[in-house]
């Protein structure tokens, strides 16, 4: 089962998440701010990582960084959650060392296709239950 982690303090987009990946195979963990989200992903080790870049307690550039300075963790694919629109959005989560980047408010019908896309799953459904 894979594991993601979400780090998102809006509860709503957080719901959200969760309820369009609830009939998939996965592990979904959810820290609602940038240093339990760094606390998180050190003892879970996340297969995907969905960062929101507006945290309240550390700036989404800082986190990225951090994350990606773990061994543990440098191989992990952070994957920028972000409500700026998709040219910003792009070019800042390039800028902040993310490896892409999924538009808020995210389409429950697209959400789990682009999930297993970043997991390498792309060519084949997720599990369901």
């Amino acid at each position: 089962m894979k594991k993601i982690l979400l780090i998102e303090d809006d509860a709503a987009s957080a719901r959200l998440v969760r309820r369009a990946l609830e009939r998939y195979d996965y592990h979904l963990l959810h820290a609602a701010d940038g240093e339990s989200g760094l606390r998180t992903a050190e003892e879970e080790h996340p297969d995907l990582i969905l960062l929101d870049l507006g945290l309240p307690d550390l700036e989404g550039q800082t986190l990225a960084t951090l994350l990606k300075a773990m061994p543990q963790l440098s191989s992990v694919p952070i994957v920028a959650v972000t409500a700026w629109p998709a040219y910003t959005a792009e070019r800042m989560a390039r800028a902040y060392g993310c490896d892409g980047y999924i538009s808020k408010p995210i389409s429950p019908r697209l959400f789990p296709s682009q999930i297993a896309d970043y997991l390498g799953e792309g060519d084949d459904e997720p599990a369901q239950h």
